[in-house]
């Protein structure tokens, strides 16, 4: 799964790296990401990217209760095409979720450590994601996502069974700008694993409160 990410790359580097050219939205230095939060992500529309804030859990449009998106943080790949909350958002409302880095925890004999998993040749890069639109009883619209994972890779699988799923630099455009789900349905794999690396972070990181360079910090594990 991807229960938590940074993303705390500087903003021009975000703007020039995924091909925004003009945008009033910006986002501070996050270096613990948590669920229920605003994230930013990159949407396609009218020809150019845009990039604004989705609330991290989907809230499909014909719910009746919005705490659902908080059982909504993720999305099997395996599974998308089965489920009405993710079918009907398949072919356009898909967007990219950047980040610099996410963490998952290991578990070995009875104590789990976080690790911050990072692309070794990319330090920003975008993980695959749907989105909607949730209008509640007093009118107000929620536009929120949900990340996409997939089985992780042989090394991955090490320290957790799942992965978000990460996107090359070619697949982010298909992703965004390709309206048939079956043309970028193949993309929804694990990323090669000779371009990962992982090291441990502070237990820091075990509290969304926390967020602060030392999330990202590696720590010596006992």
């Amino acid at each position: 799964m991807c229960g938590r990410f940074s993303f705390a790359t500087e903003w021009e580097e975000v703007l020039r790296e995924f091909a925004i050219y003009t945008s009033q939205y910006t986002d501070r230095p996050r270096y613990n990401v948590a669920p229920g939060q605003l994230v930013t992500a990159i949407i396609s529309g009218h020809g150019e990217r845009r990039i604004g804030p989705l609330k991290w859990g989907l809230i499909p449009h014909f719910s009746k209760d919005a705490r659902v998106g908080y059982k909504m943080i993720n999305a099997r790949a395996e599974s998308l095409e089965e489920k009405p909350s993710y079918r009907q958002l398949l072919d356009r409302k898909r967007c990219l979720i950047p980040a610099d880095g996410y963490y998952e925890w290991k578990r070995e004999a009875g104590k789990s450590t976080p690790y911050r998993m990072v692309v070794m040749d990319r330090p920003l890069f975008a993980m695959a994601g749907l989105f909607d639109t949730w209008i509640d009883p007093e009118g107000n619209k929620i536009s929120s996502c949900t990340i996409i994972t997939t089985a992780a890779s042989e090394w991955v699988a090490t320290i957790h069974e799942r992965m978000p799923v990460i996107l090359t630099k070619e697949a982010e455009e298909a992703w965004l700008s390709l309206d048939d789900f079956q043309y970028v349905k193949p993309l929804l794999r694990p990323y090669k694993a000779e371009k990962m690396s992982a090291y441990p972070v502070s237990p820091l990181v075990n509290n969304v409160k926390n967020d602060s360079p030392l999330c990202i910090r590696e720590e010596m594990v006992p």
